[in-house]
């Protein structure tokens, strides 16, 4: 099979063949892509858990470093680091949850265009082979053409189909692969807001001690 050959089996396809090629490169370019950014943005979010953990220091004034300031986790320290010392742990807990609900975006970015090539490959194979089945089958009318080049014309069009389908078992392992990484940046995400809520040292009686004082000087009050 030459390049010749392979031309000729993608016009017969319809040109379902080309948009096949153009699928498979649209799906190894997320893969890709977003492989590296969240393979990233999972080892700086592992390092900035371990680095909470030996934290000797306040909470607060931890600065995150400079080649993980970019990433979604380093937004959390930026909350903390704006509010002030005699924020509540209520008050705390849904800034930092608004902070993550503003980062999740950018984490499953692209991976709608790969999980369309998913759904769409078997189908536009599907197609290829249809057409291709038409001309096998529009050979019969030539008195000249024997049976066994249109057998071997139906066995070519079925190569759309086959096409369609090893796209689409690639990128979805793939997919699956990458949601993995999201689920798991979601996890640090979370993790690092409760590491953050039960070291946010602050000083003073907390919110819910307050207001349990309030009421017991009121509850004496009308004794």
């Amino acid at each position: 099979m030459n390049i010749t050959h392979l031309f000729e089996l993608a016009n017969d396809s319809g040109g379902t063949l080309y948009l096949m090629l153009l699928l498979l490169l649209v799906a190894l370019t997320v893969i890709i892509e977003r492989s590296r950014h969240l393979s990233n943005m999972q080892e700086g979010g592992a390092r900035l858990i371990a680095m909470l953990k030996t934290a000797d220091v306040q909470i607060a004034s931890l600065a995150v470093p400079d080649e993980l300031a970019q990433l979604p986790h380093a937004s959390l320290f930026s909350i903390l680091q704006h509010e002030p010392a005699s924020v509540d742990r209520e008050s705390l807990d849904g800034h930092l949850e608004e902070a993550i609900m503003h980062e999740v975006p950018s984490l499953d970015r692209s991976l709608w265009m790969l999980d369309t090539v998913i759904t769409l490959a078997p189908l536009l194979g599907l197609f290829g082979t249809i057409i291709g089945m038409f001309n096998a089958f529009h050979a019969l009318g030539d008195a000249q053409t024997g049976a066994m080049q249109v057998t071997g014309g139906i066995a070519e069009a079925l190569i759309a189909t086959a096409s369609g389908l090893l796209i689409a078992m690639i990128g979805l392992v793939f997919f699956n692969a990458l949601h993995t990484r999201v689920r798991t940046i979601l996890h640090q995400l979370e993790t690092i807001k409760v590491m953050l809520l039960n070291r946010q040292g602050r000083p003073g009686v907390p919110h819910s001690s307050r207001q349990a004082t309030v009421e017991l000087i009121r509850a004496q009050a009308r004794a």
